[in-house]
């Protein structure tokens, strides 16, 4: 059972990752929440791990954070809820707000996740709305009002920019530097057209 990976970041996209890890390319699935977060290709990451042995396959699934990891593994205990569906589910909410529907049973909140319909969503709320009350997501999982503000705005901003053409890793790599740009702007709360127009001069330059 690998149970984390420490390495350096050789290929990124929305849905896995390449780690190259002494010598060695792990190729890890991972949910997009953990995409949000990852560093520039080549810098050195960290990945909570899931190993999932198939009779045909042995397949790594990566997290930013042990509470996210908790969660996926709460996800495969629903029943009809496999690995892929289990990182869809991670994908479709923020780490809180997927914990705060679960608990509250917003079957509405939880449908609205692409891949999962009024069934799923009602088995999720069922089998695990007693066990994820002991789940408590941290600031740094949770990412906080700020952190998720920001997510939600670079998702928009990445999403707008592949519809121009941009392939995603590029995209996101944009947005990000603009975000941290060290002008004397970093704390300014960008509007998403100026947040788009900004990253593609950053794009119009690589």
């Amino acid at each position: 059972m690998i149970a984390s990976l420490t390495g350096t970041l050789k290929r990124k996209t929305p849905q896995s990752v390449v780690l190259d890890v002494h010598g060695v390319g792990y190729e890890v699935m991972t949910p997009l929440t953990t995409f949000y977060r990852l560093p520039s290709e080549n810098e050195t990451v960290h990945l909570w791990t899931y190993t999932h042995v198939r009779e045909d396959a042995l397949q790594l699934y990566g997290f930013s954070s042990g509470d996210e990891k908790n969660v996926f593994l709460l996800l495969l205990g629903v029943s009809g809820i496999g690995p892929k569906l289990a990182i869809n589910i991670l994908s479709g909410l923020p780490l809180a707000e997927l914990v705060a529907a679960v608990r509250k049973g917003d079957i509405a909140k939880l449908s609205s996740i692409p891949g999962v319909g009024q069934k799923t969503a009602s088995r999720l709320a069922l089998e695990l709305k007693e066990k994820i009350a002991a789940v408590s997501v941290t600031d740094a999982a949770a990412g906080g009002p700020a952190a998720e503000k920001d997510s939600r705005r670079i998702e928009d901003a990445v999403s707008a920019l592949v519809n121009l053409g941009y392939k995603s890793p590029l995209a996101k790599d944009a947005v990000k530097q603009v975000l941290k740009a060290e002008n004397g702007d970093a704390d300014r709360t960008w509007e998403i057209e100026e947040l788009i127009k900004e990253s593609l001069k950053v794009l119009s330059r690589t």
